[in-house]
């Protein structure tokens, strides 16, 4: 029923439309996002053809014999149009399980696309997960999102912070300028995490001229230094924080809780959801109380992202 091929770069075009007339994809799946870490993985994503033609894509890389919904993306899993039907996609699962099988793959490690990132209901692939491939759960990572037009009530907290950081006279505005946010988040994630971005500024400012509509910064700024900042990445339905950051000053000055009441109450009210990110690490079995509390009390509530393994 299914032909299922290797992604290689001759096919980037066909790929790319499928995934921006997809039901649940997101700029995160198109190959000049994608590509820009193909030296650090093995490619090995999938396109999946009916008879019809592109039925499916599977963002994916190869590793020791497994096959992994693209590690370099917080989320992946089947991306599909409205073709996309229950059985069908029953189906699609039993002969991909076996087209791994030959290719030598002997389990997948598997993310499927958050329902508040889908167009239209898109879990199609869930039901197949539990019914065809007998999946388990292994990750389930806590995110925070609310919906801009009808949030839950901010916390005290959090609109006393507002009212601060305005006194202070922190100013908050667009910007194209990565090289004056990035120190600040670098220092910040060392210092907290031991850890660095997951993009260089090079890399960031390449995806940024990519994407100029769909990745955003925000600077907050309090006589004329940048004391905060964060990235904002636009999909279709959701807007996503991709790094929120502030310098001590900031922290004092209460710049993030200025930043997110910029972009919830006045630039992107008309977005279904924001998502805030994980607050969780150890594939979601550490909760960072403080984090999740600190998105709480903006008017954020859980969505959770999974992961899935099976066995071929």
């Amino acid at each position: 029923m299914f032909e299922i091929r290797r992604y290689h770069n001759g096919l980037s075009d066909a790929w790319n439309e499928l995934v921006a007339r997809s039901k649940n994809g997101t700029f995160l799946f198109d190959r000049r996002y994608m590509d820009y870490h193909r030296d650090r993985f093995l490619d090995c994503s999938l396109m999946i053809y009916d008879a019809k033609g592109l039925y499916a894509l599977l963002p994916a890389n190869r590793q020791d014999g497994v096959l992994y919904s693209h590690q370099g993306l917080t989320y992946g899993g089947l991306i599909t149009d409205e073709r996309a039907s229950a059985a069908g996609i029953c189906e699609l699962f039993l002969e991909l399980n076996g087209w791994l099988r030959s290719e030598g793959i002997r389990r997948v490690v598997y993310k499927p696309v958050p329902w508040i990132y889908h167009r239209l209901p898109s879990e199609e692939d869930l039901y197949a997960l539990f019914a065809v491939c007998h999946a388990r759960l292994v990750g389930r990572d806590l995110s925070s999102a609310l919906i801009p037009k009808a949030p839950a009530r901010w916390s005290h907290g959090r609109r006393y912070a507002v009212s601060e950081a305005r006194k202070k006279g922190v100013c908050v505005a667009p910007s194209d300028d990565f090289s004056a946010f990035w120190p600040l988040l670098t220092r910040n994630l060392q210092t907290r995490y031991g850890v660095s971005p997951v993009h260089t500024l090079e890399e960031m400012q390449r995806l940024h001229a990519r994407f100029p509509e769909r990745i955003r910064l925000y600077l907050a700024s309090a006589e004329e230094e940048v004391v905060g900042g964060t990235i904002l990445y636009l999909c279709d339905r959701v807007a996503h924080a991709q790094y929120i950051s502030a310098s001590e000053k900031g922290k004092q000055l209460h710049a993030i809780d200025a930043l997110y009441e910029q972009i919830l109450r006045h630039d992107y009210t008309d977005m279904p959801f924001f998502d805030f990110g994980k607050s969780t690490v150890g594939s979601g079995c550490d909760l960072n109380e403080q984090l999740v509390f600190q998105k709480e009390g903006f008017g954020a509530r859980a969505v959770c992202y999974d992961t899935y393994e099976w066995t071929l």
